[in-house]
C-alpha cells in the first residue's frame, strides 16, 4: 500500500504537467515546440538503436567514472584535511581559490593538456564534482561532537579504528548531502564536456540536432538527459536509506519525542 502511495506521489505532477502540455500545443502550430505524442514517436526513432552504443552508454560511462573518482578524491582528502586543523586552515584560501573558478572555463586548457578525449572529460566531470564533496567532508569532519571525540581519545581509539568508528559515522550525512549535489553536477558537465571538440556522446548529439534544426529531436535528447537524471536521483535514495539507516532512525525518534 505504502509502495503505491509513494507511486502514485511521484508520478501525480508529471502526469499533470504532460497533460497541461498537451492541452496547450494540441493546436499550436509552432516548430519549435514539440507535441507529446510526436515527441515519444521521435524519442524512440532517435535513442531506441545504435546511438544507444554510440553516444548514450559512452557519455554515462564517462560520467559515472567522473562522479566515482570525484566522490573517492573528495572523502580522502575531506577526511584528512578535515582531521587536521593546521592543515585545514593552510588549506582554506587555496580551496576556495579553485572552489570559485567556474569548471566551464577549464575546458580549453584541459584540451591543451589532455587533448580531445575521455581523460579530459572525465577530468571536467572530476573538476567540478570534487568541490561539493570535499567542503562538505571536510565540515562534517569538523563537526563531529566534542563529547565523542573525548570519549575515542579516553578509550584510545585512534589511527584507523578512529576513522572507522567514529570520523565517517559522524561525517556521513554530510558526505551524503555533498554526493547528492555532486551526481547533478556531474551530469551539466557531462555534457558540457562534450558540447567541445567532440565527435560523440549526448552533448555532442544535442548540439548538432539543434544546428541542423532537428527541433524534436534535440528535445528528445534533453528528456533523455533528465530521465537519466531522474534515475540517478532514485538510486542515490535508495542508497542513501541503506548507509543512513541509522541516521534517519534517530531523526525519527527525535522529531517522536
Amino acid at each position: 500500500m505504502n509502495i503505491l502511495k509513494r507511486f502514485l506521489y511521484a508520478s501525480a505532477l508529471p502526469v499533470v504537467l504532460v497533460a497541461i502540455w498537451w492541452a496547450t500545443s494540441s493546436t499550436s502550430t509552432n516548430f519549435f515546440v514539440p507535441k507529446p505524442a510526436p515527441l515519444v514517436s521521435t524519442f524512440v526513432e532517435t535513442w531506441v538503436g545504435e546511438r544507444i552504443f554510440s553516444d548514450v552508454l559512452p557519455s554515462i560511462g564517462r560520467l559515472l567514472a567522473g562522479v566515482a573518482m570525484a566522490i573517492l578524491l573528495g572523502v580522502l582528502c575531506g577526511l584528512l584535511i578535515g582531521s587536521v586543523r593546521w592543515l585545514r586552515e593552510l588549506t582554506e584560501p587555496i580551496l576556495e581559490f579553485f572552489r570559485a573558478i567556474p569548471p566551464p572555463v577549464l575546458v580549453p586548457v584541459l584540451i591543451l593538456l589532455l587533448g580531445v578525449n575521455d581523460s579530459m572529460k572525465v577530468t571536467v566531470i572530476v573538476s567540478g564534482c570534487i568541490w561539493p564533496v570535499l567542503l562538505n567532508t571536510i565540515e562534517g569532519v569538523r563537526a563531529i561532537d566534542s563529547v565523542l571525540a573525548d570519549s575515542a581519545r579516553t578509550y584510545g581509539i585512534t589511527g584507523p579504528a578512529r576513522v572507522r568508528h567514529l570520523v565517517l559515522p559522524s561525517a556521513l550525512p554530510q558526505i551524503m548531502a555533498g554526493i547528492r549535489q555532486c551526481l547533478s553536477l556531474g551530469l551539466i558537465l557531462m555534457v558540457i564536456s562534450e558540447m567541445f571538440a567532440s565527435s560523440s556522446g549526448l552533448g555532442f548529439t544535442i548540439v548538432q540536432f539543434q544546428r541542423s534544426f532537428a527541433v524534436p529531436e534535440m528535445w528528445s535528447g534533453i528528456v533523455l538527459l533528465g530521465l537519466i537524471g531522474v534515475v540517478m536521483s532514485f538510486i542515490f535514495q535508495w542508497a542513501e536509506r541503506r548507509v543512513l539507516r541509522w541516521y534517519h532512525g534517530l531523526r525519527e525518534v527525535e522529531n517522536a519525542a
